[in-house]
């Protein structure tokens, strides 16, 4: 067995590890030696201070000497064996569950003295210890400092450090894959050693540069696969798309707006990817209402005059009309533009799939259905992707083959990412990144309101309505809940029904698409006025005449998120305003985050303050794309680490070096078969 092939194996080939005690570990996700080796010590705990049954802490790991006096062991099941104990200045009594009487009286005799340690338990005014994890005769027997690790039930102290003890004895050594000069920043500490020490009980609270080390490793497996994504995909040759100036200027001469400096340089930016002979994968990041959409048409558009097709896939159905609305406002009659829908006849979708196969389409919007085994295209040339910011590696890679090689590919974001997540999450692609905002579009101004103070703020809409505003109204919930005192959907509704009869409109995730889109066809086209909703319409909805949104328990929501909420609205001309209602007790933390919002429009600035204060894993969910789960690193503590590996790639990749002696660690970190699956 190679070295790695020891760490990668399963923690049943541990001697002493069976099936039952496998199964505990499993519970943990400890599967393989090395998750076991990366569970590292939460804490340590000293023995050496002995002290009496009076100076006991609760809920703390002591030693203490003790008399054995007295057993109780009763004859009924599932009732635990005392046995009660004394010293000069108390009682205490060990509890022991599923312990038979004749291990306790072995390690427990009556009348003698025994040193024992555990968690320091109370009931019924007296202290005890449940299961003790040390007992013995010989006080220097017992181990003085251990590490402390997190268990489960079932699974012991002296288990637990018997396995792991067995391991870190046996720990290979790998050959070094980090350059020397990289070594030379933590002190030339070795992969080994790094591990080692950080198991050591004496350097629990001393992590510095062996803890650094391991998490500029796992930053390398992450950055080494995106650049292997980024050169796999420059490896492909495509035919040069051709245009010229006039597809920018017919659209620019019908927009009433001035294009910000982002914008047009972004615009160049795309082009340039275009008219190369490798293939385009990038990302178009935005904040709410920095005007995206109008450079993927116009990139859709040169991509259009040069003889290939284009595939715009939104989110939603209603996203994707808007969008298709907006391209046949823009471009001239002689582009040939179609909408692909659930909603879409039968007969129209058989035209449409034979004029796509025809090359008779130029331009195809939709939701995920456009890119189904059955929908073929004659010349695809560009895939944008709109408000996919959840899409893995894998998803994007599929994506970008499925149009074959002369194919660009375009994904964008409305959701501001901080740079050490962008580096992370999108690595794998080039990346434009729009944060200003036309200048027409007016910042929305943003309150708070006691949920006391609702008549007032039901007052103001009423006002708004009359002069023709129409309102989002945000709920967390669906329906009441005992345990969290959320107003629901429902609730609201019905309560705002009673105010503003048939003008009202109710959206949530229980509704079929359907009721869902006629609803929201209903809002669009000013049948109503007020739409009560949950969160699901925080993306892919662009409605110019909201310009109000009520947002209820709003600290219940993390800061990006309540970004996204706000920029539903403010993308008219008129005056826009957010208002968050919110409980009277609020935390320190809670009312932090609110006037971080309050006092900022900036989806970058809010982006990384909710980051500090959430953590990366929680920012919209990006966890669930696999790259970006983290054992040890943190793209907010360890910007500085993510930033030196971000300098050794690309120091890599200008040097061509051989990426060969980095195998150990792609496999260690699972990376290995992704970057199969990928290249």
């Amino acid at each position: 067995m190679s070295n790695i092939e020891f760490l990668l194996s399963d923690i049943n080939t541990i001697n002493g590890i069976g099936i039952k005690t496998s199964k505990l570990f499993r519970k943990k996700n400890i599967n393989t030696i090395f998750d076991l080796l990366w569970s590292l010590p939460r804490d340590f705990i000293d023995r050496s201070n002995l002290v009496k049954i009076n100076e006991l802490q609760i809920g703390k790991i002591q030693t203490v000497i003790i008399n054995v006096k007295k057993y109780n062991f009763p004859r009924l099941r599932n009732l635990p064996n005392k046995v009660m104990c004394e010293d000069e200045t108390g009682k205490l009594d060990c509890i022991f569950f599923n312990s038979y009487e004749g291990y306790i009286k072995k390690i427990l005799p009556l009348n003698s003295r025994v040193t024992i340690s555990g968690k320091i338990g109370y009931y019924k005014k007296k202290y005890q210890i449940t299961n003790p994890t040390h007992i013995s005769t010989d006080t220097n027997s017992i181990k003085k400092v251990f590490s402390s690790y997190s268990l489960t039930d079932g699974l012991n102290e002296k288990q637990y450090l018997k396995v792991i003890s067995k391991v870190l004895n046996n720990i290979p050594d790998l050959d070094e894959w980090l350059s020397e000069d990289i070594l030379k920043k933590f002190n030339n500490i070795t992969w080994k050693k790094a591990v080692l020490e950080l198991h050591n009980p004496n350097n629990v609270n001393k992590k510095g540069n062996f803890l650094n080390r391991l998490i500029f490793d796992e930053i390398m497996s992450t950055f080494l696969i995106n650049s292997k994504v980024r050169k796999a995909v420059k490896k492909i040759k495509k035919v040069s798309k051709n245009f010229g100036i006039k597809p920018f200027n017919e659209i620019k001469k019908k927009i009433d707006f001035d294009l910000t400096q982002d914008q047009l340089t972004t615009i160049q930016q795309i082009n340039n990817d275009l008219r190369s002979n490798q293939k385009m994968f990038r990302l178009l990041q935005g904040d709410v209402g920095s005007g995206k959409t109008i450079v993927a048409l116009i990139s859709s558009l040169n991509v259009i005059s040069s003889g290939f097709q284009v595939g715009f896939m939104a989110p939603t159905a209603i996203l994707a009309k808007q969008h298709y609305d907006l391209a046949k406002k823009l471009f001239s009659t002689k582009i040939n533009i179609s909408l692909l829908t659930s909603k879409t006849e039968y007969s129209d979708r058989k035209k449409i799939l034979k004029g796509l196969s025809d090359n008779k389409i130029d331009i195809l919007f939709g939701t995920h259905s456009l890119f189904q085994e059955k929908i073929k295209y004659k010349n695809l040339g560009l895939i944008v992707i709109d408000e996919q910011h959840k899409f893995g590696v894998k998803q994007r890679k599929k994506l970008s083959d499925k149009g074959g090689s002369n194919c660009d590919v375009l994904v964008m974001s409305a959701t501001p990412i901080p740079r050490t997540m962008i580096m992370t999450i999108f690595g794998d692609m080039d990346t434009s990144i729009i944060k200003n905002k036309p200048k027409y579009r007016k910042e929305i101004k943003t309150y708070s309101k006691l949920d006391n103070k609702i008549n007032e703020v039901i007052l103001f809409i009423k006002k708004k309505i009359i002069t023709g505003n129409q309102v989002f109204w945000v709920c967390p919930l669906i329906e009441e809940s005992k345990k969290v005192d959320h107003q629901s959907s429902v609730k609201r509704y019905e309560d705002l029904k009673k105010i503003f009869g048939n003008r009202i409109g109710l959206l949530h995730g229980s509704l079929s698409k359907d009721s869902k889109d006629n609803i929201l066809s209903k809002f669009l086209n000013k049948e109503i006025d007020i739409l009560v909703s949950t969160t699901v319409i925080e993306v892919g909805i662009d409605f110019p005449n909201a310009n109000i949104i009520i947002i209820e328990n709003a600290n219940k929501f993390g800061l990006s998120q309540l970004h996204q909420l706000r920029g539903r609205v403010g993308r008219g001309i008129k005056d826009s305003y957010c208002i968050l209602m919110l409980k009277s007790n609020l935390s320190q933390n809670a009312k932090k985050r609110i006037n971080i919002l309050k006092n900022s429009n900036d989806g970058f600035k809010i982006s990384e303050e909710d980051m500090k204060i959430r953590g990366y894993g929680d920012l919209l969910g990006f966890k669930q794309s696999g790259l970006q789960s983290f054992r040890l690193a943190d793209p907010v503590l360890n910007e500085d680490l993510f930033i030196l590996a971000e300098k050794e790639i690309k120091k890599i990749e200008l040097e061509n070096q051989n990426l060969e002696k980095y195998t150990p660690l792609l496999k260690m970190y699972d990376r290995a078969e992704i970057l199969n699956d990928l290249v």
